[in-house]
């Protein structure tokens, strides 16, 4: 058996989009999965979207920690979540939330990997984003 995983996309237009993402794990866990493919996002006037800036996550996570990264050739760490509530990154000074810092591969995708999951562990993550071109 696998987790079982959900991905929805809740909002997506030229400028923002909002996905939520649901795991209830049977003890295997994520690596490195793939849940914002911004290849897949809609164009702004025929420009597809290159990555996105996290402005919040709201979180219920429990009995695990997930990590969100930035991906990469060597994946970027972006934000750990291990804890249920509202991270709120729009009033960063000078960028107004979490940018890709990556480096070399640098795709604009996020992915997650859980760690200490153990079977029944949950997380419903929905992350709030902007759009970058």
């Amino acid at each position: 058996m696998v987790d079982a995983v959900t991905s929805q996309t809740l909002v997506d237009d030229e400028k923002n989009v909002v996905m939520k993402f649901t795991n209830i794990s049977d003890g295997t866990g994520e690596a490195a999965v793939a849940k914002v493919d911004v290849s897949t996002l809609k164009e702004k006037g025929g420009d597809a979207c290159s990555g996105v800036v996290i402005k919040k996550i709201v979180a219920d996570v429990n009995g695990m920690t997930v990590r969100v990264l930035w991906d990469a050739t060597a994946d970027v760490l972006c934000n750990v979540i291990s804890a249920s509530g509202t991270y709120d990154f729009s009033d960063i000074p000078g960028i107004g939330g979490l940018e890709n810092n990556s480096g070399a591969g640098k795709t604009g995708d996020v992915l997650f990997t859980t760690n200490g999951h153990t079977n029944g562990d949950t997380y419903t993550i929905v992350l709030y984003m902007d759009k970058l071109y």
